[in-house]
């Protein structure tokens, strides 16, 4: 979902500049990685790819509308599993990104309101665009593991 301030709609596509892990922001910061940023790499392939995304910081937290709570900075875009993802994959040294397309406004809590199929229609319609693009930046012969 995005937040109703960020103005995104429904089928809007967000590439992730980073995501931040809400849940733990509690936590001193010592404790536990709060951020991680996707590769510039494949963002920069994806923004190619995909010129009417919206490049953007993506809230992870373990409930919906979670990213709302707290006195932390918001982000225009929330999701569930961004962060663990490329949480995981900076720790196994993987280059990843996050890419999602907008359902719904975080507020609107009427899960009937939100619109999956545009939402899906969107995501199908640019996964082979994207695809085929993050594979031509690696094949190039950039790295991804710098």
């Amino acid at each position: 979902g995005a937040r109703t301030a960020a103005g995104l709609q429904p089928g809007t596509l967000v590439i992730g500049a980073s995501a931040v892990y809400h849940d733990l922001m509690s936590l001193p910061a010592e404790w536990a990685t709060r951020t991680v940023g996707a590769h510039p790499l494949l963002v920069a392939a994806a923004r190619r790819a995909l010129p009417d995304a919206v490049v953007a910081e993506i809230g992870t937290s373990a409930r919906v509308g979670g990213t709302l709570d707290g006195e932390q900075a918001p982000t225009p875009v929330e999701a569930m599993e961004g962060f663990a993802v490329l949480r995981a994959a900076q720790m196994a040294g993987v280059p990843a990104l996050e890419v999602r397309a907008i359902s719904n406004a975080i507020e609107e809590p009427d899960r009937a309101r939100w619109e999956f199929e545009r939402a899906f229609a969107a995501i199908s319609v640019a996964t082979p665009t994207l695809v085929m693009a993050l594979a031509a930046a690696i094949a190039s012969g950039a790295s991804v593991h710098d």
